[in-house]
């Protein structure tokens, strides 16, 4: 492993400080139900029920908090599936600031109008994340805007670890953590705290078989392009960047092992977080559930922490799968 990781522990710290009173600190609840399933102790850690419905408000306000006033003043820009372009809204808007948001046509209506609603500029641009984020990089060289990319920047990636930071306070004797895995900054970040207080826990990443950007670019040893296509795990899906500077590297570093998903497996995961949790998540947020319902968790041997990333669902398409629809999008990929 390379002796100066690019966000550190110290970093992690000081981003906790920096965000405490503005972001939750979510509950991390027993499942009684994967717990029996698994034969070890498995606790869910709720992030779904942060203020924006996701983990990405704790990197968006720290990278926020962590710009000057005349940053700040220019505005900030992003691409985003949804969550980020949302956590930036808000924590930009609670400090001050005009946010704009660059997203492609496959990211869903709810999260687009959730991101108008807090006062965003929005950019409709393309059919791809990597389009997206081109605008992105035309505005600010146009208009001066501070960019905060939804991963790929170390203020986001240090705040997205204080999730970590949290799981070993609630969970002290935590031996694996399942991690959604898409531009790498939660699994970077929740791995980078993980090791550095518990080196011996395992960190799992997930994410889905339909455009894996982050499993494609560690088995090609290299950043590389993926098709994307439409997922019940939307927010997993777009590349990691060609030019990816510290996501790739720290997830090829720190992360254990990769685990894909098929769309039946996430609407599984779904489900069992509605019928049998009472909770509902995006297809993002029930990967880990969903792993651990496929059986494609292997070695248990301790206690285990699945995060529920995100609650941002169309909630037509969530009784959609509720009512037992496996793959919704199966025609638009054929």
């Amino acid at each position: 492993m390379s002796a100066s990781p690019p966000v550190t522990i110290e970093d992690i710290e000081a981003a906790a400080r920096r965000i405490s009173g503005r972001v939750q600190r979510t509950p991390l609840v027993a499942s009684a139900s994967l717990g029996e399933l698994c034969g070890v102790p498995v606790c869910l850690k709720l992030e779904h029920h942060q203020t924006t419905g996701s983990f990405k408000l704790r990197g968006a306000t720290n990278a926020v908090l962590s710009l000057s006033n005349e940053e700040r003043a220019r505005g900030v820009i992003a691409a985003s599936t949804g969550n980020h372009g949302r956590a930036l809204a808000h924590a930009a808007m609670t400090e001050g600031a005009v946010a704009t948001i660059c997203m492609s046509r496959l990211v869903p209506e709810n999260k687009v109008s959730e991101i108008r609603r807090l006062g965003a500029d929005v950019r409709i641009v393309g059919k791809s994340q990597d389009e997206a984020q081109e605008e992105v990089e035309r505005l600010v060289m146009e208009k001066g805007l501070v960019m905060i990319p939804p991963f790929d920047h170390p203020s986001v990636v240090a705040g997205q670890g204080t999730l970590g930071l949290e799981i070993v306070e609630q969970m002290p004797g935590v031996a694996t953590v399942l991690v959604p895995v898409s531009g790498g900054g939660l699994a970077a970040g929740v791995a980078a705290a993980i090791k550095a207080r518990k080196p011996a826990t395992r960190v799992i990443g997930l994410t889905m078989e339909r455009g894996a950007a982050m499993k494609a670019s560690l088995a090609a040893g290299r950043p590389v392009l993926v098709e994307e296509y439409p997922s019940l795990a939307d927010s997993l899906g777009g590349g990691i960047g060609l030019d990816n500077h510290l996501t790739f590297r720290m997830c090829r570093e720190l992360l254990d092992d990769m685990v894909l998903l098929t769309e039946e497996e996430i609407a599984a995961g779904m489900r069992h977080a509605y019928t049998q949790e009472r909770e509902v998540v995006e297809g993002a947020g029930a990967v880990g559930i969903a792993a651990l319902l496929a059986g494609k968790v292997k070695d248990i041997d301790g206690p285990i922490a699945v995060i529920l990333s995100g609650r941002n669902v169309d909630m037509g398409l969530h009784l959609r799968v509720m009512n037992g629809e496996t793959d919704p999008f199966r025609e638009e990929v054929a």
